[in-house]
Formats: C-alpha cells, sequence, structure tokens
C-alpha cells in the first residue's frame, strides 16, 4: 500500500465485451469465430479470468519442429483445447480476496515488535496505538496464526518489525510475502503522522496482511487507486478464496490504496478469508 488516494474513483467501463453462449438446439453445430476459437472455449477463459480479447487458433512449434494445434491467449500464452477445457471456473468460486501460494506454517505464534529506536524509525505514540489495535484485530479472531506483541529496539530476533521509513516520499507502507512458513518480517509505513490512528491501523493491518499472505483483493484493476490495472500473479500467485464474493469490495483493508476516512477495521469477506486461511 504504497500509494493513497484521498477519494476513491468510480470508474466507467466502456466498450466492453460480453460473451454469452446459449442454444436451444443441442444438435446444432457450435459457432466458432474466424480466429479459430468456439464460444465455449471463449466462455471458459473469461469464468478463468482471462482476456479472450485476441485469443486465436494457432500452429504451435515444438522443439523438434512438429506443429501441434494450440489457441494464443494474452499474446503469449498457448493452450491446448483440453487444457482450456480443465480450467476451474473462478465465478463459481465466488473468491475474490487472493492469497499467495506461500503462507505462514499454520499454530505459529508470530513474536511482533514495534520498533522505537531512534533515526526516526521509531513509531510514534499515534502508529504504537494503531499496531496495538492491528494486532488485537488479528488475534480476537483466534486463528492458527498468534500474534505476541513488544515494543522496543532488539529486533533482529523477532518474526517481523514493524517501524517507521522516514525516508520514504509519500503516505503509506510496504512489505512481502511469507517464504518457508514464516511472515515476511520487515513492515513498514511511512507519511502516516498527519492522519488519524484509525487510517495508521488500516495501513498496518494491510501490511501485516501481505506479511502472512494476501494479496490486494482488487489486484487484477486496482480501483481504489483509480487505476485500471492488473497486477499480475507477481510470480506468488492470487489465489481466489472460496465464499468471499466477486467484485469490487471496498470494505476490505487489503484494498490496493487507502483514503482519510478508512476505520482500520476488517470487513466481513477479510474474516472470511483469515478464517479460511487459518
Amino acid at each position: 500500500m504504497k500509494k493513497m488516494k484521498f477519494s476513491r474513483i468510480a470508474l466507467l467501463l466502456v466498450g466492453a465485451s460480453f460473451f454469452a453462449c446459449q442454444s436451444e438446439d443441442n444438435n446444432q453445430p457450435e459457432a466458432v469465430a474466424d480466429n479459430g476459437i468456439s464460444s465455449a472455449l471463449v466462455s471458459k477463459l473469461v469464468d478463468f479470468d482471462m482476456n479472450p480479447k485476441d485469443a486465436k487458433k494457432v500452429d504451435f512449434v515444438l522443439p523438434n519442429g512438429d506443429i501441434t494445434p494450440m489457441y494464443q491467449i494474452e499474446g503469449d500464452i498457448h493452450m491446448t483445447e483440453d487444457k482450456i477445457n480443465s480450467l476451474p471456473n473462478l465465478q463459481d468460486l465466488s473468491g475474490r480476496n487472493y492469497y499467495t501460494n506461500n503462507l505462514v506454517a499454520q499454530n505459529t505464534v508470530i513474536n511482533i515488535i514495534g520498533f522505537t529506536g531512534g533515526g526516526g524509525f521509531g513509531l510514534s505514540n499515534k502508529a504504537q496505538t494503531a499496531l496495538q489495535w492491528a494486532v488485537n484485530n488479528y488475534n480476537r479472531l483466534n486463528l492458527s496464526i498468534r500474534f505476541n506483541l513488544t515494543f522496543g529496539t532488539n529486533y533482529q530476533p523477532q518474526d517481523m518489525v514493524v517501524y517507521n521509513n522516514p525516508n520514504q516520499n509519500g503516505s503509506g507502507g510496504s512489505a512481502g510475502f511469507p517464504t518457508g512458513g514464516n511472515p515476511f518480517k520487515f513492515v513498514q509505513i511511512f507519511g502516516l503522522e498527519g492522519f488519524s490512528t484509525n487510517v495508521n491501523e488500516h495501513v498496518i493491518t494491510h501490511e501485516i496482511g501481505h506479511s502472512v499472505g494476501f494479496r490486494h483483493t482488487d489486484y487484477q484493476t486496482r480501483q481504489s487507486c483509480g487505476q485500471n490495472v492488473n497486477e499480475g500473479t507477481a510470480g506468488v500467485g492470487a489465489n481466489p478464496v472460496p465464499g468471499t464474493p466477486a467484485g469490487y469490495d471496498p470494505t476490505s483493508v487489503m484494498i490496493a490504496c487507502f483514503n482519510s476516512g478508512d476505520d482500520g477495521e476488517f470487513g466481513p469477506n477479510d474474516i472470511i478469508a483469515l478464517q479460511f486461511l487459518y
């Protein structure tokens, strides 16, 4: 959450294409477009959140010179017809909170420290209160991971350290994703002292969420930032959480950008996602 917006922008999407397949006679041959891809395959791609706009049937050359028919999607992705037909329907999963391929090991106590050292890196009193609120919100859900919070300067042996970065421009925070069953250790915030304790709580909660494996809920669009940009899998995966609804969820703490009115509390779908994973 490196970038913030003071007001969320509603995007007007124009020129969108909708694909549907219906037939009153199951014995009729299925329509195939000029690009060689049937409407059924287009529907499978849409259900898997892939863009079928320029999808086409191509002759794919193998290393030995042989040619096999495949479908080219999004410019550089190739799949056989069988592979497309085997894709899961992400719409049916109704998953719109997302998590990475790597998570924190179950039944883990995460020792988290709020850094209070000098040089501008220590958390202010406001940020310390916000961190306490954020940890309380996680712990009251009785998850299989639990946070043990302390404050001080001896961060080296801790599992996670939350600190201020005085050298970073803008307002927000940053973190990383879990590896080897461990949370990402370094959670930083910056430029938040002029915001409320609730906003500080929101950003800290958000960055801790990344550290235990959550992606942005609007990673496909960054709608909360007034954008229409797909972050992609980022090499870490973006797996939908069953039971969380499709579409933009402005109540989630895991949306890409925050505003000055955020209250720092988990949205209902954030809670579903946390309880599903942990």
